[in-house]
C-alpha cells in the first residue's frame, strides 16, 4: 500500500517534537556512520546530517513515495529502500535511530535484537514508537471495524497493541546492552481544524483500513469512524482539539 508523503506531513511539527527529544537523549560525540531506518520523507534525516556533519548518513525505508520525496531537495545523504526488519548495512552502523517506525513491525522480541546487533562497538540504538494504541483514536478504530459489513475483512488489518509496556524492551534489551534507557511522554497536542484527530490518524494507523475499502464502503467507514472519534475529542470553545499521545523512547548503547 503506497504511503501518502503530504498526508503524513500535515502534521509534521508535533510528529517531529518527539524525534527531536529522541535525539537530545543520543550521546554520540564524532559517529562515522548514522542511519534512519524508516525514514519516511527525511526530515528527521535531514536533522541527523546536520547534527554529524561528518558521518555517513542513509536514510532508509520501504516506501519508493516516501524515499522520492526525501530526495527533494538533493543532499549528501544516500537513500536506500530496504525492509526495514531485514535491513543489514555494509558496515556496523554507530547511530542506528528509528521514529515512529517500528510499531509497523511485529516480533520486537527478535527485531530489537537483529537491529542492535548492526551496531558498532560502543553504538547507540534509539527508537521511539507510539504507545497511544489504548486511547479513544484506537479503541474508537476497533469498535468502527467491528459495526460494519467490513468486521471480517478489516478485523485482520487491526493492530490493536503493537506496541509492549516498557518492562518488556527491558527484559529484551538489558541483557545485550552496555546501558538502556527507558521512557515515556505523553504529549497534548493542540489540532486546528474540524475533527482534527481523524485527519491524525488518517496519515497513519487508518490509512490500511480504508485502502482495503472499495467506494461506497470506504467513505460509510470514514464517516461512522468520524461520528465516533468527534464524540470522544470534541472541540473546545476555542475552536482547537486536545489530543493527548503517549509515545515510548529507548536508547541502548553497545558494549
Amino acid at each position: 500500500m503506497p504511503w501518502d508523503p503530504t498526508l503524513y506531513s500535515a502534521f509534521a511539527q508535533p510528529r517531529l517534537r518527539p524525534a527531536l527529544d529522541l535525539l537530545s537523549r543520543v550521546d554520540a560525540e564524532h559517529p562515522h556512520t548514522v542511519a534512519d531506518l524508516g525514514c519516511g520523507t527525511g526530515n528527521v534525516t535531514r536533522i541527523l546530517a546536520d547534527r554529524w556533519h561528518d558521518a555517513s548518513v542513509w536514510g532508509v525505508d520501504s516506501s519508493p513515495e516516501m524515499l522520492n520525496a526525501a530526495a527533494l531537495p538533493p543532499s549528501r545523504i544516500r537513500w536506500v529502500q530496504a525492509d526495514v526488519a531485514q535491513w543489514v548495512p555494509e558496515r556496523p552502523v554507530d547511530v542506528l535511530f528509528s521514529n515512529a517506525v517500528l510499531q509497523w513491525l511485529d516480533n520486537h522480541d527478535t527485531l530489537l535484537p537483529h537491529l542492535f546487533a548492526q551496531l558498532a562497538p560502543r553504538g547507540v540504538l534509539a527508537i521511539q514508537m507510539p504507545h497511544n494504541h489504548y486511547a479513544a483514536s484506537h479503541a474508537v478504530m476497533a469498535d468502527t471495524v467491528e459495526a460494519g459489513p467490513w468486521a471480517a475483512r478489516l478485523r485482520p488489518l487491526i493492530r490493536r497493541f503493537p506496541v509492549h509496556d516498557p518492562d518488556f524492551y527491558y527484559d529484551v534489551l538489558g541483557p545485550l546492552a552496555a546501558s538502556l534507557d527507558i521512557w515515556e511522554t505523553e504529549y497534548l497536542h493542540v489540532l486546528e481544524g474540524d475533527n482534527p484527530v481523524v485527519k491524525w490518524t488518517m496519515g497513519t494507523s487508518l490509512r490500511p483500513l480504508l485502502d482495503a475499502l472499495d467506494e461506497p464502503e470506504r467513505s460509510e467507514f470514514l464517516s461512522e469512524y468520524s461520528r465516533r472519534v468527534a464524540d470522544a475529542y470534541p472541540a473546545h470553545a476555542d475552536g482547537r482539539t486536545l489530543f493527548p499521545f503517549r509515545r515510548l523512547f529507548l536508547v541502548a548503547k553497545a558494549r
